[in-house]
């Protein structure tokens, strides 16, 4: 699915083309997504301009004077530009018509994403209000993860994939991080190091940056804002190499089921 450095690649893509732009019309073509699309969503957005294209964990906010409309991208979706005459998929759920002739479409193949509207401050959003911090702020450092696992006899991997820890860390980039950072992904969060976490929390920072860097993740249905793929997988440690060798030992890495999601490690390199 989409995670953080998809999200991201995704809000930097379209920003510039959105950014500014007068809504002039809504398509919704199918209602019914991981929540119902808003019965009046045309109204509400018709004539509105988008003001800020920001994100928070694995949502988009595009911020408008009378109210800020959340966008989540399940485990399918995505945001495309094109254009008002593009043939429309089987998938093709929403059209956002910009002012500039533009259309920003929503596709989603298994329809688990989202489509709301607050016109609250989305931060106080049910959705959002619970969320930790963002990996790439300065409040995420070693020392917070540490006074967070305390106590915590969950998996490692559990830890920094919970949202309510961290947001946006989620299955490929925690099976990244863990593997650098030489922590077995099963190893109780409660168990590790100040200086470990220290570290650990770094290369949370730097796999994610070098992700967004490199476009996302391609992984079945992905693609980014402008219809291109991301080329992370190609510089991937673990995650879908399970039975390779590994490439700082040469051992075979391991896979196994940790917390409903695929794991992969190497019991030699990761303790």
């Amino acid at each position: 699915m989409p995670e953080l450095p998809e999200v991201e690649t995704t809000r930097r893509g379209i920003e510039p083309y959105v950014v500014g732009q007068f809504i002039s019309g809504v398509r919704v073509r199918h209602r019914q997504l991981r929540w119902p699309i808003p019965d009046d969503l045309n109204g509400l957005l018709k004539g509105q301009q988008v003001l800020a294209l920001t994100r928070r964990g694995k949502y988009l906010l595009f911020e408008m004077s009378a109210g800020t409309l959340l966008v989540h991208l399940g485990m399918s979706g995505s945001l495309r530009l094109v254009s008002d005459v593009a043939s429309v998929g089987a998938h093709d759920h929403l059209d956002i018509m910009l002012g500039s002739g533009q259309v920003l479409r929503y596709t989603d193949p298994r329809r688990f994403g989202a489509i709301l509207w607050t016109e609250q401050d989305p931060m106080q959003h049910s959705l959002l209000s619970a969320l930790g911090p963002e990996p790439l702020q300065p409040e995420f450092d070693g020392d917070y993860l540490y006074r967070q696992s305390r106590q915590r006899t969950c998996a490692v991997k559990s830890f920094i994939m919970d949202g309510h820890v961290v947001v946006g860390v989620g299955n490929i980039y925690a099976c990244e991080a863990l593997f650098t950072a030489g922590i077995h992904p099963k190893r109780a969060a409660g168990r590790i190091s100040l200086l470990r976490y220290r570290h650990l929390a770094e290369v949370i920072k730097t796999v994610l940056e070098q992700a967004i860097a490199q476009g996302g993740t391609t992984l079945r249905d992905f693609v980014g804002g402008d219809g291109k793929p991301g080329y992370f997988k190609q510089s991937l440690k673990v995650y879908g190499r399970g039975g390779m060798a590994c490439q700082v030992c040469n051992l075979p890495l391991r896979e196994i089921r940790l917390g409903q999601r695929t794991t992969v490690y190497c019991w030699h390199c990761q303790h």
